[in-house]
């Protein structure tokens, strides 16, 4: 794979039977590292993941994985992507290593010895060698993720695409999960789609932020936080003023820290005596995008 290896998605426009616009003139360049794809939940994301993975067909638009037209040469890329999708079965009564096991054969690894040697090296770099022999039923919800990571990697793709996959996790299993994704991130593509702020904001070096289907900004996070420096504002209120204040400022933000209510706002100078400048992060990046839009 040579440095210029990226997915270049132009134009992309999706809409459904009952009228949904899902994907509205998408455009979008990935290159190898953590790619966050973040906006709230019927933003198209999915739409969009599932139309990269050849799964779904869209209404007009381009997309290329280095030289593969990826919307007419299915094979080729199937032949090195890894998919995690956000509702990722397994067979509850079968162990990890035989599912691990047949998913191999399934993406064309035939030779037992080769196929054992690819399974065995997947279940140590996830962390479930020690459990390989437990049937999946009993895993956690940290540990079915990380076992959905390890069938994504079989074949060492060099696109790797994974859906919402913190939602449900507790701390200790997210930050072995994103740590994990890190890691991969390091040597291919991957395409974290979430509804979540901070795993962006903790792994992936560019981003978009899309809603209704549109992309609405692009960048890395680090660049897009410091656009809004000195811009927001934050002060401490009662729950029941929030209405009024909602009314009178352009609030990015509420959020409650040791008991207390505080409202972020953006505005250019201090929207008044009682507000404090606040240092901006992802979340106030993120919601200042939405609200500028809705």
């Amino acid at each position: 794979m040579t440095e210029e290896f990226k997915l270049d998605i132009r134009n992309i426009s999706k809409t459904y039977g009952n009228g949904v616009r899902a994907l509205d003139e998408v455009s979008l360049t990935i290159n190898k590292g953590m790619f966050g794809l973040l906006g709230p939940n019927g933003a198209g994301k999915s739409t969009l993941m599932r139309s990269i993975a050849t799964l779904q067909a869209v209404d007009k638009g381009t997309m290329a994985l280095g030289e593969i037209d990826v919307l007419k040469d299915h094979d080729s890329i199937r032949r090195i992507l890894g998919y995690l999708p956000q509702d990722f079965g397994v067979y509850a009564n079968v162990s990890a290593h035989n599912l691990l096991s047949h998913f191999a054969t399934l993406k064309g690894i035939t030779d037992r010895r080769q196929r054992n040697e690819t399974v065995d090296r997947l279940l140590h770099k996830t962390n479930l060698w020690n459990v390989r022999k437990k049937k999946l039923g009993s895993f956690s919800g940290g540990m079915k993720q990380r076992f959905g990571v390890a069938q994504a990697l079989i074949g060492d793709p060099r696109l790797i695409i994974v859906d919402e996959p913190t939602a449900g996790l507790d701390p200790e299993e997210r930050n072995r999960f994103l740590n994990l994704l890190s890691e991969i991130g390091e040597n291919v593509i991957v395409i974290l789609s979430t509804h979540i702020v901070e795993d962006v904001s903790e792994v992936c070096n560019s981003m978009a932020i899309i809603s209704e289907g549109r992309v609405l900004r692009t960048g890395s996070p680090a660049e897009t936080i410091a656009e809004l420096e000195g811009k927001i504002w934050k002060m401490a209120v009662e729950r029941g003023d929030l209405p009024a204040l909602r009314d009178k400022f352009r609030i990015v933000g509420e959020r409650l820290s040791a008991g207390k209510t505080y409202i972020h706002v953006y505005s250019d100078q201090s929207p008044g005596d009682e507000f404090e400048q606040s240092s901006a992060d992802l979340r106030d990046v993120y919601f200042t995008t939405l609200r500028q839009v809705n």
